[in-house]
């Protein structure tokens, strides 16, 4: 019974999806990006929760959720070590990382105050040019955004 308690920190799910190894800074914005906050399916959020291969780290549970991967891979924006796993009748069916389009569609701000996005109803476009350091530029006005510099929609 003392292992069970150990080892139990968030409930398991019977189908669904998890997002895992989600930087605990990090965990809030990646809410925000698949719009948790208007979904009526039971969710956990877990955050600052003890890992062996980050120290510490934040997960999401969303039952009865299966996400297009495409809004899934957006996450790699904040989080590009985050691990997705689809579950189905309490088994892991698929697991895979998170990758970064190479196009992010209206989910971020540009940074130039000029830009014809921050000043006309027009949605954002950016290219991703650096996969591996994430580094963005707006399609309109081609300013360059570093990941650190990433403001959310």
């Amino acid at each position: 019974m003392e292992d069970i308690k150990k080892g139990l920190v968030v409930v398991a799910i019977q189908n669904g999806t998890v997002i895992d190894q989600i930087p605990p800074d990090k965990l809030f914005k990646v809410v925000s990006i698949l719009n948790l906050d208007t979904l009526e399916t039971q969710i956990t959020v877990g955050n600052n929760l003890k890992s062996n291969k980050i120290g510490t780290k934040g997960i999401i549970k969303i039952s009865d959720k299966f996400f297009d991967p495409n809004v899934i891979n957006k996450i790699a924006l904040i989080a590009p070590n985050a691990k997705l796993n689809i579950i189905k009748d309490y088994q892991v069916i698929e697991k895979r990382n998170v990758d970064l389009p190479d196009k992010i569609h209206n989910i971020i701000h540009c940074a130039n105050p000029k830009c014809i996005t921050n000043n006309e109803p027009v949605p954002t476009l950016f290219h991703v040019i650096d996969k591996e350091n994430i580094k963005v530029k707006c399609n309109y006005c081609e300013h360059s955004i570093l990941q650190e510099d990433i403001t959310m929609k």
